[in-house]
C-alpha cells in the first residue's frame, strides 16, 4: 500500500500586480518509489520539507505535474535523478515515452482531469485511510477562502484558460473516486458521500 504525505500546503493570494503562490507539494511512497507531485515554486520551503523526510534530490524517483503552470512546475528540474512525467508522456533526460496513465512500478494512476487548462491530470493514490485524489488545480483556493467541494466554483486566476463544462466534469469524476481531496492550493479535504 502505499503512503502519502503533503509536504508543503499550497498558498495563493492575490496581491497588488499578481500573485503570490505555490502549489501543495505531495510525495508519495510507493513500490520502493519516491514520487513528488507538483514540486512548486519555492526552492527553500521544498528543501527543508525533504529534509525533515530525510530525503535530497537525489532520492527522488518521479516527478508528477499535474500541469504546466510555473507554481506546480518551476522546480522539477532540480531532481537530479527523476523521470518526469506530465500529462501524457514521462520524460527521461531527451527521451518521451507514454506512461499509458501510469507511474512505472506502482500501482498509481494518472487521470486525465483538463479544465483549469487543457492538459491537466491528477493522481489517484490507495493508502491505509483511503483513496486520495491529488487534484492539482480542479480544486483550489486563496488563502482567504474556506476549501470545500464547490464543483462549480469560478477559476479567478486563469479565467482566458478555463473550460468550465471540462472543469466541472472533472471535478465530479474526482469526487466519485476519492475519500480525500488534495487541492493545488489549500487544504486537503475529506469528500463527504
Amino acid at each position: 500500500m502505499s503512503e502519502i504525505k503533503v509536504l508543503i500546503e499550497g498558498y495563493a493570494r492575490e496581491i497588488h500586480s499578481g500573485w503570490r503562490a505555490s502549489s501543495t507539494v505531495t510525495l508519495i511512497k510507493a513500490g520502493g518509489k519516491n514520487i513528488i507531485v507538483d514540486p512548486g515554486c519555492n526552492r527553500k520551503k521544498l528543501i527543508l520539507a525533504l529534509g525533515k523526510e530525510k530525503l535530497k534530490t537525489g532520492d527522488i524517483d518521479f516527478v508528477l505535474l499535474t500541469h504546466n503552470h510555473a507554481d506546480h512546475s518551476l522546480l522539477a528540474g532540480i531532481f537530479q535523478n527523476a523521470k518526469v512525467l506530465t500529462t501524457e508522456e514521462i520524460y527521461d533526460n531527451d527521451n518521451q515515452i507514454a506512461h499509458n496513465n501510469k507511474i512505472p512500478g506502482t500501482d498509481l494512476k494518472i487521470m486525465q482531469t483538463p479544465g483549469h487548462c487543457s492538459e491537466h491530470c491528477s493522481l489517484i493514490v490507495t493508502a491505509a485511510k483511503g483513496v486520495y485524489a491529488i487534484a492539482g488545480d480542479v480544486f483550489w483556493w486563496t488563502n482567504d477562502e474556506d476549501g470545500h467541494a464547490d464543483i462549480e466554483k469560478e477559476d479567478s486566476a486563469h479565467p482566458n484558460e478555463v473550460n468550465m463544462r471540462a472543469l466541472i466534469e472533472s471535478r465530479k469524476k474526482i469526487l466519485e473516486l476519492a475519500d480525500y481531496i488534495i487541492p493545488g492550493h489549500g487544504k486537503m479535504f475529506r469528500v463527504d458521500k
